[in-house]
């Protein structure tokens, strides 16, 4: 596909990339489980992986071939799977590339759910090392003979820390450690994966990607940025042809076709229709969240405010040299302790009370109560979750509306 801007790509990606039957411009719902074949020697081959095709749509089906294309294609990457979730799409990677006795580092400010499913990997003898991934070398210190893997996501979700992804990639790459980024709330608009040096991408879909809280989906993308030859975990069988793909290959074998966390065909069709409008609503709902956090950070009444834009968060000069100009639609705020969270966040009459991010709408979250209630408080404060913490997911509201909200939801309870 020719090197137009991002915008232009996106709305064209079905179009030019998977070229739809009769003139088509997005590609077709495949809703079939089956596939049938001339000969048997051909459905031989097709499940040997000897030539490429569709034997189930568990493990592959044209609708969802046809988004992985466009979603390989955004980042520069050799291979896309999508996955159900993108929780699916984590376990996916971790169940498939690790096996006991291995030892993982990952990221101390990870979202909630993640954090939980780090801390069950030691039933399965991976080891998990907690580091805070704003400082480069508690990554290096960190690793060991039998560190196989890094984690972390760009901008944590919600305490906005940001990590040192550039001295991260580097070390990944010095010491031989597979980098695996979390880029949800980063999508390829706003960060070069590549330019970081990682090798593996995880995106939950179901947020920015898609973009209208209507659909679930995940996607892993092979960067094309690691040599899985050194790699000792590739069984002999998935050691196909082409290099660059043994390690897609094991991910599809185990961890979608055996854990079978597979993407309905029909989530396949909003995840593009989505994409199409992925630039204008990330850059809309980030100088939206810029505003917004400016707005907070000069009320007294928000004892802090987390936003990779503001001058004084601690990340703020990594976050402009990373993230194209922009800063995410992420921040979260702790009222001061006299005021009622909760009664001020009822008081919001536009701003949805909801568990989501990503969404065209602005959406209010209290964070300790919810997504990480289960991570316990101790964690929750190794984590710097206060049990105040607000998280904002900025939509594409126009940005007066928004402040007026936050501002007579004050007025209401005063």
């Amino acid at each position: 596909m020719k090197k137009y801007s991002p915008q232009t790509r996106h709305v064209h990606a079905d179009r030019l990339i998977n070229k739809p039957e009769q003139g088509g411009v997005h590609q077709s719902t495949s809703n079939s489980v089956l596939f049938d074949f001339e000969a048997v020697e051909e459905l031989e081959a097709v499940f040997q992986g000897k030539i490429p095709g569709h034997v189930y749509s568990r493990s592959s089906s044209p609708s969802i071939v046809g988004l992985q294309n466009i979603l390989c294609e955004m980042e520069s990457g050799v291979a896309s799977t999508c996955f159900s979730t993108g929780m699916a799409a984590i376990s996916a990677v971790f169940f498939s590339l690790l096996r006991s006795g291995d030892h993982v580092i990952v990221s101390r400010y990870l979202f909630g759910n993640t954090r939980s499913f780090m801390d069950a990997l030691g039933n399965f003898g991976i080891c998990v090392t907690y580091v805070d991934t704003t400082d480069a070398n508690m990554v290096k210190n960190a690793i060991r003979q039998e560190t196989k893997l890094f984690f972390c996501e760009s901008i944590a979700n919600p305490g906005t820390q940001v990590a040192d992804l550039v001295a991260i990639g580097e070390i990944c790459h010095q010491h031989n450690v597979l980098f695996v980024l979390d880029n949800t709330m980063t999508p390829s608009v706003m960060l070069d994966s590549k330019s970081v040096k990682a090798h593996l991408n995880i995106t939950s879909l179901t947020k920015y990607i898609a973009g209208h809280g209507n659909v679930l989906g995940g996607v892993v993308t092979d960067l094309g940025t690691f040599d899985w030859r050194t790699f000792q975990n590739i069984s002999a069988k998935y050691k196909v042809s082409d290099v660059s793909l043994w390690g897609m290959t094991q991910i599809r074998k185990r961890g979608l076709r055996d854990i079978g966390a597979t993407l309905a065909p029909a989530s396949a069709h909003p995840i593009a229709i989505g994409l199409e409008t992925l630039s204008m609503r990330m850059q809309t709902a980030s100088q939206n969240a810029l505003a917004l956090a400016e707005f907070m950070a000069e009320d007294k009444r928000f004892v802090s405010v987390n936003y990779p834009g503001l001058s004084r968060h601690p990340q703020h000069d990594l976050a402009k040299q990373l993230f194209c100009g922009r800063y995410g639609a992420i921040l979260s705020f702790c009222l001061d302790e006299t005021i009622d969270f909760r009664r001020y966040l009822n008081n919001l009459s536009l701003v949805l009370r909801a568990t989501h991010l990503g969404d065209t709408r602005t959406l209010a979250l209290p964070v300790a109560s919810t997504i990480f209630y289960e991570n316990g408080p101790q964690k929750r404060n190794e984590m710097g979750i206060k049990d105040n913490l607000v998280r904002i997911s900025v939509g594409i509201e126009d940005i007066h509306d928004l402040i007026d909200d936050f501002t007579q939801a004050f007025e209401n309870i005063e």
